[in-house]
């Protein structure tokens, strides 16, 4: 009964015992924006976490040697953004694309907020972008109400319906890279 006992227990051990066939990485960045205005003070807490990982491959294996060389391979990065609201709410993310925008000469900043993302201009009234289940958003701006979405180059597109000329007018903002 012991020899079995002890065999299992080898075996576990075993098992339990093997090779990291990944290089993992993991970084987390929390940013807190606090802002205070006649209703209080709001605390928004965005928290980034990019993760890379990457296969260990080997070399040929050279005769009468004992190491092998490692050969580069591909690292995988995944990024994910999570924002608590004042309120207390989470949400996740995919990619976080708050940055200054250039069109018209005029330079915008694009913001994550509660819902979605602020784009702000001068003391201009901020414009809302909120996102719909299509991977695009809903643009509001005055009176003016338009569909938005970020090209691969990541540029905000806008296209807005006039119904007076029956046409789709397209707006393009240009993401300044900093």
């Amino acid at each position: 009964m012991k020899t079995i006992t002890f065999a299992i227990i080898a075996l576990l051990f075993t098992f339990s015992i093997q090779a990291q066939n990944t290089n993992k990485k993991t970084e987390t960045t929390t940013t807190t924006n606090t802002k205070k205005d006649s209703d209080g003070i709001h605390k928004t807490v965005k928290k980034e976490v990019t993760s890379e990982s990457q296969n260990i491959e080997l070399k040929e294996e050279k005769p009468n040697t004992l190491n092998i060389e490692m050969k580069d391979s591909p690292v995988n990065t995944v990024s994910t953004t999570k924002i608590t609201n004042p309120d207390g709410t989470t949400r996740t993310v995919d990619v976080d694309r708050s940055s200054y925008y250039v069109s018209n000469g005029n330079k915008y900043k694009v913001e994550l907020d509660a819902s979605g993302y602020v784009i702000s201009y001068g003391n201009n009234k901020p414009a809302l972008l909120r996102r719909t289940s299509t991977n695009s958003f809903v643009y509001r701006a005055n009176d003016e109400t338009s569909i938005a979405y970020f090209d691969t180059l990541g540029n905000l597109i806008i296209e807005t319906y006039d119904s007076k000329s029956d046409k789709i007018y397209t707006d393009v903002y240009m993401v300044v890279k900093e």
